[in-house]
């Protein structure tokens, strides 16, 4: 009924930049949280950077500085911009949001998950 679709991931040397998207679509009524998690081989998935509500955000203290995320909320996207990428940066990244959706006696709110996209720095 929801889906999150990530894009933008790929393959990038050390030093260089992507920009992650997240698309969410469905019988959506609203969306609060949304973040970005990252899941590196052989690592637990961690949380990459969130917005959590209104504008405020938090991160990784790893990606500080070099990562920021942001919404289109008329759209229901968020973006991550990624820069100074290091190969440590490696990892699937996944989409997340919190989202409240029609039903038919009613609405229900639900944690979702996007299936990944993947990015690969090289040294």
């Amino acid at each position: 009924q929801v889906q999150l679709v990530e894009s933008g991931g790929g393959l990038v040397q050390a030093g260089g930049s992507l920009r992650l998207s997240c698309a969410a679509s469905g019988s959506i009524v609203s969306i609060s949280a949304m973040g970005w998690y990252r899941q590196a081989p052989g690592k637990q998935r961690e949380l990459v950077a969130g917005m959590p509500s209104g504008d405020r955000t938090n991160y990784a203290d790893s990606v500080k500085g070099r990562f920021t995320i942001s919404r289109d909320n008329a759209n229901n996207r968020v973006f991550l911009q990624m820069n100074s990428l290091k190969p440590e940066d490696t990892a699937v990244y996944y989409c997340n949001a919190d989202i409240t959706t029609a039903q038919t006696m009613g609405v229900l709110l639900r944690n979702y998950w996007g299936k990944g996209t993947l990015v690969t720095v090289s040294s």
